[in-house]
C-alpha cells in the first residue's frame, strides 16, 4: 500500500506528465492514484477535462467522446487503444478549466454537464459546513470518480478537511476494505449500503455512512443503525456539483439545505435550486437544454419535495419520466419502453420502480409464457440493476392522463 502526505501528493501532481497540445482530455477513470493524479495534473494545466467511466460500454464511451470534443485520452492502454479511433481530429475547444461530468441517465438523456474546479471545491466545502470531518478520520473512497457524487463526496470532501482518504481496492474487496483501512467514514450508493448491511461487514471503527444518488429502504437503514453507525442522506445533482442538502439530525430523510444553496418548492411540488457557487455553467454545447433547465436563476430538478416547518427538505418523488435506481444510475422510460415495443406487439404496457425494482405492467393478448420468454431475453441486454424483476399482468387499461401519458405513480 502506497501512502502519501498531502505535500507529497502535490509534488506527484506537479511531476505527472501531460499532453500540452490536447484541448479536451478524456480521463477514463478507475479508482486509483494514477487516475487522480491525471485529473489534478490536467486541471492544474487548465485543460478541459471529461471524466469517463471505465465500466461503461465502449459504444457509449464513443458517443461521449464525440459529444465532448475529446481529442486526447488518458487511461488503461487497452481501453485507449479501442477508443482512440473515435477521437475528434481537430478539436477547437474554448473550454479552458471546464470539468465535464456526464449525467447518469441512459444514452438518450445522457448530457455533459460543465462544472469547474471552483464549483466542485465549493460543493465539498458547502457540504462540509453541514457534515465536518476530522483530520484523524479515514474516508474510504469506493465510488466511481466519474460520477460527481463519488468525486466530491469520496475524494474532495476528505481533502477539504485534510483527512486520510483510502482508495478502495475494487469491488471484490468491497466487504473487506472497511476493516482493512479502518475506515471511519464511507460514502455509498443505496445498493452498496444494502450489500454491506446484509452481509454484516461494517468495521468497528466506522462512525458514519453518507448515502446519496438514490433512495434507501428503511429496513437497510435499521440494519445500519443497529451497528451504532450514523446515517446521513445527501441530495444533489450533477448540475449542482453534487450535494445541496444533507441530513445532520436523527431523521436521515430530513435534510438541512447547504449554506450556499437556495431551494424553492414550485406549485406542482418540483424542487427548484439556486446556488451562488455550485451551479453548473450549463450543458456542454446545448444552450437550449440549459435555458429550459435553468429559469430565472433556478435549476428545475424534475424532483418532487417539500420543506417542513423546520426548514428541512424532504424528497417525495420524481417529476421527470426517469427512474432513479438504487445504484445511482437512471432509466429514461420512453427509450426503455421503445426497446420493448417490438417485443410486445398490440400490448399496453409501462415500467415503474416498485420497492427499488423495475417492474413491468402489461395488458396484452399474448400468452404469459411468451411474455416471460421475451422479457428474459430482453433482460440479458441490460445491466443487472436495470432488468425487469417482475411482470404484472393487468386486465384494465393502464392509467393515463388526458394527453395519454402514463401515470407511473398510479402503477401498483
Amino acid at each position: 500500500i502506497k501512502s502519501l502526505t498531502y505535500g507529497e501528493f502535490i509534488e506527484e501532481i506537479l511531476h505527472t506528465p501531460i499532453c500540452k497540445s490536447a484541448h479536451s482530455v478524456g480521463i477514463v477513470c478507475e479508482n486509483n492514484l494514477k487516475t487522480i493524479l491525471n485529473i489534478f495534473a490536467y486541471a492544474n494545466a487548465k485543460k478541459q477535462i471529461v471524466l469517463l467511466n471505465s465500466m461503461d460500454h465502449t459504444d457509449l464511451l464513443r458517443t461521449q467522446i464525440q459529444a465532448a470534443d475529446i481529442d486526447f485520452l488518458v487511461g488503461r492502454k487497452d481501453i485507449i487503444s479501442e477508443l482512440s479511433p473515435s477521437l475528434v481530429k481537430s478539436s477547437n475547444v474554448k473550454g479552458k478549466g471546464n470539468i465535464l461530468f456526464f449525467t447518469s441517465g441512459t444514452t438518450m438523456n445522457n448530457k455533459a454537464v460543465v462544472l469547474t474546479e471552483g464549483s466542485l471545491c465549493a460543493s465539498a466545502y458547502n457540504g462540509g459546513a453541514c457534515l465536518p470531518l476530522k483530520k484523524d478520520d479515514t474516508l474510504l473512497s469506493i465510488l466511481p470518480l466519474s460520477h460527481v457524487f463519488g468525486f466530491v463526496c469520496s475524494l474532495l470532501w476528505g481533502f477539504s478537511f485534510g483527512a486520510k482518504v483510502a482508495l478502495g481496492r475494487g469491488l471484490r474487496h468491497l466487504l473487506t476494505d472497511g476493516a482493512y483501512f479502518q475506515a471511519t467514514i464511507i460514502p455509498l450508493v443505496p445498493q452498496m449500503a444494502a450489500f454491506m448491511a446484509v452481509n454484516k461487514t461494517f468495521n468497528k471503527e466506522l462512525r458514519m455512512i453518507l448515502i446519496g444518488a438514490g433512495p434507501c429502504p428503511k429496513s437497510i437503514l435499521d440494519l445500519i443503525k443497529a451497528n451504532h453507525i450514523r446515517v446521513s442522506f445527501g441530495y444533489g445533482l450533477t448540475e449542482t456539483s453534487s450535494g445541496v442538502a444533507l441530513s445532520i439530525g436523527e431523521e436521515p430523510e430530513a435534510m438541512t439545505i447547504c449554506p450556499d444553496d437556495r431551494i424553492q418548492i414550485a406549485s406542482d411540488g418540483e424542487i427548484l435550486i439556486s446556488s451562488s457557487t455550485c451551479m453548473m455553467k450549463g450543458y456542454y454545447k446545448k444552450p437550449e437544454e440549459t435555458r429550459k433547465t435553468i429559469i430565472d436563476g433556478y435549476l428545475h430538478t424534475g424532483d418532487l419535495g417539500r420543506i417542513d416547518e423546520k426548514g428541512l427538505l424532504h424528497i417525495t418523488g420524481r417529476k421527470k419520466d426517469v427512474l432513479l435506481l438504487s445504484d445511482g444510475t437512471k432509466i429514461f422510460c420512453p427509450q426503455y419502453e421503445s426497446e420493448l415495443l417490438p417485443l410486445l406487439p398490440k400490448s399496453d404496457f409501462a415500467i415503474a420502480l416498485i420497492e427499488n425494482q423495475v417492474q413491468l405492467f402489461i395488458k396484452t393478448e399474448m400468452k404469459q409464457e411468451e411474455v416471460d420468454g421475451k422479457i428474459q431475453n430482453f433482460n440479458l441486454s441490460k445491466p443487472r440493476s436495470q432488468r425487469i424483476s417482475k411482470i404484472n399482468f393487468v386486465e384494465d387499461a393502464l392509467p393515463r392522463t388526458q394527453t395519454g401519458k402514463i401515470k407511473r405513480w398510479a402503477l401498483k
